[in-house]
């Protein structure tokens, strides 16, 4: 397939040509619908032998999709060409999920329709509770994740089989489902309290409230502003493209293993510090700082060069740009704040580094502006979540991007196993040599 590009009214076929030695290949160039163009290198291989060399894939587009462009120099996040900041302000999560899972918005009676089936299969199987039991009990809520979700494929059968549409939906459905339930049940467990049951008339953020912090010995009501902000940074967690955890579940799901265990691959993958761990890295040095006092010493720490400390949750590797999803942390973390009147000085802190990160010349120069993990810690300490629980919520919001993404890479009929290739450094062919002879 070549891009087609029309120039004076004439449509041209555009491509790339690659010379080396004696070989010289055609190559076509792909336009998205927005964004950068790609160079197919597909055949490369097959006519020169030779394979490209690009570490951490940062160059290289691994699959086709429609379903979420992120333009970093722009800050633009766009979910099936929803700007973020309208879904986030205008919508709540299980709208943003059915768009994410079918590609458009959808009506009240599908809207309606949709959450009542998800409200419905909140429950995990009543053998679940014996499997959580075989945990130590400081077991981390994410070791825990990992596990049980890839345990759902023990039971639930009936929708393992990937070739059925209707089965790949049933388990779309149940992740999106069960998932509150799962994460509830890990921090249950992690603070031994006993596990509470979902309830169907609570809306789906306020039942994973309820599931979390209500205990069966006095009745508990859920705080609407917290409800609302808890929504929030479900809808701006729900999918980032093609990042380390969707690729991993891409990956894995282009073998043909069954949703519940390349989920699992991706709650893996995303326990990673270097991907889901950020909210709890910015939260530890607030942490470190301390009291409000001792921030301008950290301040000149963070410009000086040869001191390694550095400011966590500032700045983005995709975002050149302020960080869409930011803008709006930013209001509901100071919505939360004010809901539950914390006198932590740590939230403290944070406010005046957010001031600072926001008015000094330093940091606006160089756009190390703070970016959603700085608030998101914030806003989930100030809720009452342990650090231990950030990324199993990280995980909670990003299962219906992770499904959506997974679901599309399966009905693509170009799908191929993934097998990236190498560049060999080791020994070259060597013989072996006899014990006796070493």
């Amino acid at each position: 397939m070549r891009s087609e590009h029309v120039i004076g009214g004439t449509a041209m076929s555009v491509s790339a040509k690659f010379e080396l030695n004696e070989h010289q290949v055609d190559m076509p160039v792909k336009d998205g619908t927005i964004g950068p163009s790609v160079v197919d290198i597909a055949k490369l291989y097959g006519q020169t032998g030779m394979f490209t060399f690009d570490p951490g894939f940062t160059s290289t587009a691994s699959c086709e999709s429609k379903i979420t462009y992120i333009d970093g120099d722009e800050g633009i996040l766009l979910h099936r060409g929803y700007p973020i900041e309208q879904l986030a302000e205008n919508g709540d999560f299980l709208e943003t999920c059915y768009l994410l899972l079918y590609g458009e918005l959808p009506t009240a009676a599908q809207k309606a329709d949709f959450v009542h089936h998800i409200t419905r299969h909140t429950m995990v199987h009543e053998q679940m509770m014996r499997f959580f039991q075989g945990f130590r009990r400081d077991a981390h809520p994410m070791a825990v994740m990992v596990a049980s979700v890839g345990a759902l494929s023990a039971f639930y059968h009936d929708s393992t089989d990937i070739s059925d549409p209707t089965q790949r939906m049933i388990a779309s459905m149940r992740m999106v489902a069960k998932m509150p339930t799962l994460a509830a049940m890990a921090y249950k467990y992690s603070i031994g309290q006993p596990f509470v049951y979902p309830q169907n008339d609570l809306d789906y953020t306020s039942n994973f409230l309820r599931m979390c912090f209500a205990v069966p010995c006095e009745d508990y009501q859920v705080n609407p502003v917290l409800s609302k902000a808890l929504d929030r940074i479900f809808i701006l967690h729900a999918d980032h493209e093609q990042n380390a955890s969707t690729s991993t579940v891409r990956l894995a799901g282009s073998s043909g293993a069954n949703p519940f265990a390349c989920i699992a691959a991706g709650i893996a993958c995303l326990w990673g510090p270097a991907h889901g761990g950020a909210n709890e890295a910015a939260l530890k040095m607030l942490e470190e700082i301390g009291t409000v006092d001792r921030i301008p010493q950290f301040i000149a720490r963070a410009k000086d060069k040869n001191d390694p400390f550095r400011l966590m949750g500032f700045g983005h590797r995709v975002y050149k740009n302020y960080d869409p999803r930011a803008k709006i942390m930013q209001k509901t973390t100071h919505d939360v704040l004010k809901a539950v009147g914390s006198k932590d000085p740590l939230l403290d802190v944070a406010v005046e580094l957010e001031r600072i990160a926001l008015t000094d010349e330093y940091f606006v120069e160089r756009k190390l502006y703070p970016n959603i993990d700085f608030y998101s810690g914030i806003t989930l300490k100030a809720m009452g979540f342990p650090t231990s629980m950030f990324t199993v919520l990280f995980a909670l919001a990003r299962t219906v991007g992770w499904i959506a993404q997974w679901k599309e890479m399966i009905e693509d009929p170009g799908q191929k196993i993934g097998r990236p290739r190498q560049l060999y450094t080791g020994y070259a062919k060597r013989e072996y040599v006899p014990t006796n002879k070493r």
